[in-house]
């Protein structure tokens, strides 16, 4: 059987889209009140307008301490007007629209958010600089409550699907991990039981959704750190999450933004960039374990591939294939390793109109130098550095029209 074309229309769940690219969820830094901006309209309007079947918003908390830092949205109604304002402008550039939902856990600034951040089990958290709350099973249920709301939210706010965040370290990244999770209850101990979390929230999510929205899940293949999460264990949570039938789809990552953040990026490590950013104390505590936290990883094309073929080997679910994907041969070569999908990040901050050039030439290199000083710009504005042109753009607060939504016609 002949592999799928990378730019023909495909199924995802209950929705089509337009071809087999996605554009990854990368935090855009564009939402200074926790709002949508026109700013963060413009970056996914460009998105879409270059290509893409389906744009990933990023990063939109399931509640306050969820989030990353206090600017970050949180999926509440006051969100919605400004959220269908973008879902209306990447859908008149002919792309579908994702948003990321999920609660950041250990990996949340309490600082910053001014509430503790939460992690299975107590640990210090250097970007609040103080020790994580660990939820009780009543907390628990709020927060797989809270994944419902958000992803109701998220269809009143007229997206096409949600993508549960399962990786990084994140809330419910960190349940899996045996480093992380050294809970007796229910929630901690086998796999089973580290797994139950994410498969409560899949389903609680699916629910809420039904098949009027596709669900993806972003889920760790490893985290790359001595006594995290492995392979063999993140397969089985695969095996049980695709049993459940919850998810129309896995985005397969690595890595821990907490420990090792570098095993999802590969390329540079740019220390000296996020040393210059951080605000002290954590610039001198950077200074000094930078090289420990920012490991190098060389780059080459679908680095996570080796990975990922595991995955596709044990599971029927269409699976979504990212890492070090940048030109027609890595998305053909996808394509027949049987993926269905694959998701696009750095390329595309290089390169927003990247997938049109890939058409007119399927010669086309990307410009991105996998120099990774696109990561330290999240405390700015998330880009490529080597397009100044967005690094004077303001962020203006959206002015919304509060009449009533309409939805998109089907």
């Amino acid at each position: 059987m002949n592999p799928p074309e990378v730019f023909a229309p495909a199924a995802l769940g209950p929705i089509i889209l337009r071809n087999r690219v996605i554009k990854a969820a990368t935090f855009e830094g564009r939402t200074p009140d926790a709002l949508v901006t026109d700013d963060l309209i413009a970056f996914h309007r460009e998105q879409a307008a270059g290509g893409v079947a389906m744009t990933t918003v990023a990063y939109c908390a399931v509640a306050p301490g969820g989030r990353t830092d206090r600017h970050q949205i949180w999926m509440r109604p006051e969100a919605v007007p400004g959220l269908r304002k973008l879902t209306d402008a990447v859908h008149a550039e002919g792309a579908a629209v994702c948003a990321q939902i999920g609660h950041a856990g250990p990996v949340a600034n309490a600082a910053s958010n001014g509430v503790a951040a939460l992690a299975p089990s107590r640990i210090f958290s250097p970007l609040g600089m103080r020790f994580t709350k660990v939820p009780d099973a009543t907390e628990l249920r709020q927060i797989i409550a809270a994944h419902a709301e958000a992803a109701r939210l998220a269809e009143r706010s007229g997206f096409d699907a949600v993508e549960i965040h399962f990786g990084h370290n994140y809330l419910v990244s960190a349940f899996l991990s045996p480093l992380l999770n050294r809970r007796t209850d229910g929630y901690g101990g086998s796999t089973a039981k580290r797994a139950r979390l994410a498969r409560e929230i899949a389903c609680a999510v699916r629910e809420a959704v039904g098949d009027r929205l596709a669900v993806t899940a972003k889920l760790n293949t490893e985290d790359g750190v001595p006594g995290g999460l492995t392979v063999p264990e993140s397969l089985q949570v695969a095996v049980w999450l695709e049993a459940d039938g919850a998810c129309d789809a896995l985005e397969l990552t690595a890595g821990s933004s907490l420990l090792n953040p570098m095993l999802l990026f590969h390329g540079d490590a740019p220390r000296r960039a996020f040393a210059k950013v951080l605000p002290p104390p954590a610039r001198w505590g950077f200074r000094i374990a930078g090289r420990v936290f920012l490991k190098q990883y060389p780059y080459r094309e679908a680095y996570l591939l080796e990975r990922a073929r595991q995955f596709r080997r044990e599971l029927s679910m269409p699976l979504i294939l990212l890492g070090g994907v940048t030109d027609l041969d890595t998305m053909r070569l996808a394509m027949a390793e049987g993926f269905d999908f694959v998701a696009m990040g750095r390329a595309l901050l290089r390169e927003p109109n990247l997938l049109h050039r890939i058409r007119s030439d399927p010669g086309t290199r990307s410009a991105c130098t996998h120099c990774n000083e696109c990561m330290p710009s999240i405390y700015t504005k998330t880009r490529c550095v080597f397009r100044p042109e967005q690094q004077a753009e303001p962020i203006r607060q959206v002015q919304i029209d509060l009449g009533t939504p309409t939805r998109r016609s089907e």
